[in-house]
C-alpha cells in the first residue's frame, strides 16, 4: 500500500516543478523566489518552511527537471525502437528534433543550462556535472556494444551544442537544417546497428 504525500511534501514538490520548468526556460539568473513561489500558488514568505536558500531549490529544481527530461526522452526513444529504429538513431533523432527544440522547458536541462552551469556556486556545481554524466551515461548506453565512453563524450556534447546552437537561431529553416546536419552526421559516423 503506497503511503500518500504530506500536504508539505505535495508543496515542496509542486513548488520543485515550477522551479524546473523556470529554470530550462530562463536560466539559473532568471529564477526568483518570488515568482516561483506565486506561479505555485504560494506566498513568498513560505518559501523557507521549504528551502533553506535559493541554491537549495535550483539544485533541487536541476535535479528534478534532470529526472523529467530522461523520462521523457526516455519514452520517446522506446516509441522509436518500438517501430525497428536502433536506440542510438532513437536517441540522435529524439535529442535533435523540431519538438526538443521548440521544448525548452520539457526539454534537456544540460542544453538549456549548459553554457551556465560552471559559473554556479558550489551547490549546483554537482548536481549539474550529474546531469551531464548522466546524459553521457545516457548516449553510451544507445552505442552498438563496441561503442567506447570516448565516443559517447562526443556525441553527448556535439548533440548539446548542436540543440543550443538550432535555438538560438530559432525555430526555422535554419535552426531546423543545423538539426538535420548534425543528426545525420553523428548517425553515419556511429549507427553502424
Amino acid at each position: 500500500m503506497a503511503i500518500k504525500p504530506s500536504r508539505r511534501e505535495t508543496t515542496h514538490e509542486r513548488i520543485v516543478e515550477v522551479a524546473a520548468r523556470a529554470l530550462r526556460r530562463n536560466g539559473y539568473a532568471g529564477v526568483g523566489v518570488a515568482d516561483v513561489m506565486k506561479q505555485a500558488g504560494l506566498t513568498h514568505g513560505g518559501f523557507y518552511a521549504h528551502f533553506p536558500s535559493r541554491d537549495a531549490l535550483l539544485a533541487e529544481a536541476l535535479v528534478q527537471a534532470g529526472r523529467d527530461s530522461t523520462a521523457l526522452m526516455g519514452r520517446r526513444i522506446s516509441q522509436r525502437q518500438a517501430r525497428g529504429q536502433s536506440a542510438l538513431r532513437a536517441l540522435v533523432e529524439s535529442y535533435l528534433s523540431d519538438t526538443h527544440l521548440r521544448g525548452i522547458e520539457a526539454g534537456c536541462v544540460v542544453a538549456a543550462l549548459g553554457s551556465e552551469m560552471h559559473r554556479q556556486t558550489p551547490e549546483l556545481l554537482g548536481p549539474s556535472a550529474e546531469r551531464v554524466r548522466a546524459l553521457i551515461a545516457m548516449v553510451q548506453q544507445a552505442l552498438p556494444a563496441h561503442g567506447t565512453q570516448q565516443q559517447a563524450m562526443v556525441i553527448a556534447s556535439t548533440m548539446v551544442g548542436a540543440l543550443q546552437l538550432a535555438r538560438t537561431l530559432g525555430d526555422n529553416v535554419q535552426g531546423n537544417a543545423l538539426l538535420t546536419a548534425t543528426r545525420n552526421a553523428l548517425l553515419t559516423q556511429y549507427d553502424t546497428a
